[in-house]
């Protein structure tokens, strides 16, 4: 039987090549979606790793990501396809508790972590290490996260090793003050440092199908900026407005052949000055995501505010009526997870727990929003319930003095619709296809 062999030039782009020639230590890969880096990486560290195979050795890899629960559907899933693509994938072994993956006779293992538990990964002491990979690097909240860890990895160098190798990938952020955009442009002047940029647009072996380029093309029409930022990787700017109120879609009904699959509830609670809202939105069997409804409470300019209990109420009532009109499945009722009064009075008076969110930074629960605008599947029913949540985020904006600096903010006045969206594009973001 004829030997497996991987002709490698028919899985790396030809823009890639530097990346796969360089001898220098530290290796910044950086591009929009879609630019195939991340598969890059993946295929160069098992080419690194089958030397020390062949000779018997025992090497490691480690590969981070900043939060350990994405580690499963990331990378480990990605070390697999490209031990696959070299015909070695029967000679490793696979587990999940700690995820690894650990060749049979050898013992070389990829190591997976998270940098969300610092400590265990700082007090490994994993040995014959020959490289390490920090996954979605933009996810860290700085530099230092990394220095911290790479001075552990270089003490645990293999001794037939010349060097720890490290590789960085990462989407840019549209925030060009943000600190990693920053980082990799002073890591340019560096001389051990190797700084590549791609898109989609290198692809020259037919990895970027039809069906993804007419997805890239629609997004392209619906809105350049967003574009530019997620499929060129370009660091566009904030502007001033946060969305492009020209990409929410008015519906008088839903079009005959489109039917809602189930429906979903969102709620943003006030205090004593702010304003209550909740959501009601319904999942279609094209992939659209249409504002049904809309219940908005502002105690502004009253004297006897809505006590917890009334609210609550109110919560039901709106539940309970929309379910009624739509006859569909309710497939979440979301609420802010800081919002403690309301959430226990609902299950006092109803038994109903309502789901809190796992809220991110405000800039990358925004971009899921932005990701479903552009793709042009967000509908509304215009109607004089809706009309707030269309006016609040049309009028939702970046505050100017903190748009050239690492931490953009929102102004937060009349922002309760916009949250209470974000919260559930958020929560629902794999389901629905949505990325940051």
């Amino acid at each position: 039987m004829a030997e497996k062999v991987i002709d490698i030039q028919k899985e790396i782009n030809p823009n890639f090549k530097s990346v796969w020639k360089t001898k220098k230590p530290f290796n910044i890969l950086k591009g929009g979606r879609n630019s195939f880096k991340s598969s890059v990486i993946a295929l160069l560290l098992v080419y690194m790793m089958i030397p020390y195979l062949v000779k018997g050795e025992k090497a490691n890899i480690v590969v981070i990501r900043k939060v350990g629960n994405t580690i499963r559907d990331s990378v480990f899933n990605k070390i697999q396809w490209a031990l696959g693509k070299f015909f070695l994938m029967e000679d490793f072994k696979v587990g999940v508790t700690p995820f690894k993956i650990v060749h049979k006779k050898t013992g070389s293992t990829f190591y997976f972590y998270g940098q969300d538990d610092f400590q265990k990964l700082k007090s490994n002491d994993i040995g014959n290490i020959i490289a390490v990979w920090y996954e979605e690097a933009a996810e860290f909240n700085s530099a230092e996260e990394f220095d911290q860890s790479n001075i552990t990895f270089m003490r645990q160098q293999h001794p037939l090793a010349d060097m720890v190798r490290f590789f960085w990938s990462y989407n840019p952020p549209r925030n060009p003050y943000e600190w990693i955009n920053e980082w990799s442009e002073n890591m340019k002047e560096e001389v051990d440092y190797l700084v590549h940029e791609s898109s989609y647009l290198d692809d020259r072996l037919g990895f970027v199908t039809d069906l993804m380029l007419n997805d890239i093309d629609r997004i392209k029409r619906n809105d350049l900026d967003y574009y530019r930022y997620i499929y060129l990787g370009e660091p566009v700017g904030l502007g001033t407005n946060v969305y492009n109120a020209e990409l929410m879609q008015p519906i008088k009904e839903l079009p005959k052949d489109e039917y809602i699959i189930y429906i979903a509830y969102s709620t943003d609670s006030g205090h004593q000055v702010s304003a209550t809202t909740t959501l009601c939105v319904g999942y279609t069997n094209k992939g659209n995501v249409i504002l049904l409804d809309t219940d908005y409470y502002s105690p502004a300019g009253k004297v006897n505010k809505k006590a917890p209990s009334e609210m609550s109420k109110d919560l039901n009532q709106f539940v309970e009526n929309t379910k009624k009109r739509w006859g569909k499945p309710v497939e979440l009722e979301l609420i802010d997870s800081a919002e403690g009064a309301l959430r226990n009075q609902y299950f006092l008076d109803y038994n109903i727990r309502l789901s809190t969110v796992n809220k991110k930074k405000k800039i990358v629960m925004i971009d899921f929003v932005h990701d479903l605008f552009a793709q042009g599947r967000f509908y509304y029913l215009d109607t004089e319930n809706n009309k707030v949540f269309v006016e609040e985020h049309r009028k939702y904006m970046w505050n100017e003095k903190t748009v050239h600096t690492e931490q953009p903010k929102v102004i937060e006045i009349d922002d309760h619709t916009c949250d209470a969206f974000q919260y559930l594009c958020l929560t629902m973001a794999q389901r629905w296809g949505l990325r940051a």
